[in-house]
């Protein structure tokens, strides 16, 4: 069976020496080629090379963002029989998704994991999430961006300006701690304006629209993030077996904001109340904007847009678990 890991030099827990420990281990059941990234996107290119090469599996070593890249490089062509299988080495962070297939947060202990559940023939393929951005003129072609994927979240609104603020630290020489995302969250909170002139809408099939939010986080998986190692779990239903959750707030004030967040700390969170919205197993769903507002997917800033289209893809990508 061949294998190709992508590792990615620059992710938060990455070494070398830990790379060259997989490597041997991957190598005692696999055929395995080595390639790194240099540079942002490279993953995807590595990824999309290996689904017309005929590789039969791809392990990321890296953070959520090289996981997402993989994933769009493999799906490039679209789900099928053709797209080799995704196994994750957590290597970031946070490792959201990596988690949530159940792998241990210790990259040597996930690859003897990886390799057990080869040999047992545990894969399984899962849903993942797809959007597209109102970049443009609404009424041109082009308005609209080209579909990405995502695996574990998408975002528009106050959490894409916190990841847009950490992403400029880290730019300066910074690490991805816990504390600089809080630290950037607290700062697009008492700072910026969106909290106080919500300017999204959110519109589901059949449903009336809901007007008046500043925050949409939209989750694949459960928990969405995690601080450290405590999770913060807005859509607590969220996972893998199902379409996709929706947590949204509209205007709140500095104590009720901290009282959603402890909620979303919760050993069992409960995050509801006035101002906040949850939905669900939705198999898609519209973002507009009265104003251009900062997007994500996969806590990896996109730029600004009008408006976000996110469906749910039942059976995407098979992975290890």
């Amino acid at each position: 069976m061949r294998a190709l890991l992508v590792a990615n030099p620059a992710a938060t827990t990455t070494t070398r020496k830990v790379r060259d420990v997989l490597v041997r281990a991957l190598s005692t059941e696999l055929k395995v080629e080595v390639a790194e990234t240099t540079h942002r996107g490279h993953a995807r290119e590595l990824a999309a090379g290996a689904t017309a090469d005929g590789i039969d599996v791809v392990v990321t070593l890296g953070g959520d963002g090289t996981v997402n890249e993989a994933a769009n490089g493999l799906l490039a062509g679209g789900p099928g029989p053709h797209v080799p299988t995704l196994a994750v080495v957590p290597g970031g962070s946070t490792n959201v998704f990596s988690r949530a297939l159940g792998r241990s947060r210790d990259p040597v202990e996930a690859t003897g994991e990886i390799l057990d559940s080869l040999r047992a023939g545990r894969t399984r393929l899962v849903p993942l999430g797809n959007a597209s951005a109102l970049t443009g003129d609404p009424g041109t072609a082009e308005a609209w961006t080209e579909p990405r994927w995502f695996v574990f979240a998408a975002g528009m609104g106050f959490d894409a300006d916190v990841i847009s603020r950490v992403e400029a630290q880290r730019a300066r020489g910074r690490r991805s701690t816990g504390a600089l995302y809080v630290r950037s969250g607290v700062a697009s909170f008492l700072l910026g304006r969106d909290r106080r002139r919500p300017p999204l809408t959110l519109t589901r099939p059949g449903e009336p629209p809901v007007d008046g939010l500043f925050l949409v986080l939209v989750s694949n998986v459960s928990p969405w993030t995690y601080l450290g190692a405590r999770p913060i779990n807005p859509s607590p239903e969220a996972s893998l077996d199902t379409g996709l959750d929706v947590y949204a707030m509209g205007r709140v004030g500095v104590v009720r904001m901290l009282h959603h967040l402890r909620q979303t700390m919760a050993d069992r969170p409960d995050a509801r109340g006035r101002g906040v919205h949850r939905w669900h197993d939705l198999a898609g769903l519209e973002l507009t904007s009265s104003r251009p507002q900062g997007w994500q997917l996969d806590g990896d800033h996109l730029g600004t847009a009008t408006g976000l289209r996110v469906r749910s893809v039942p059976d995407a990508l098979r992975v290890v678990i």
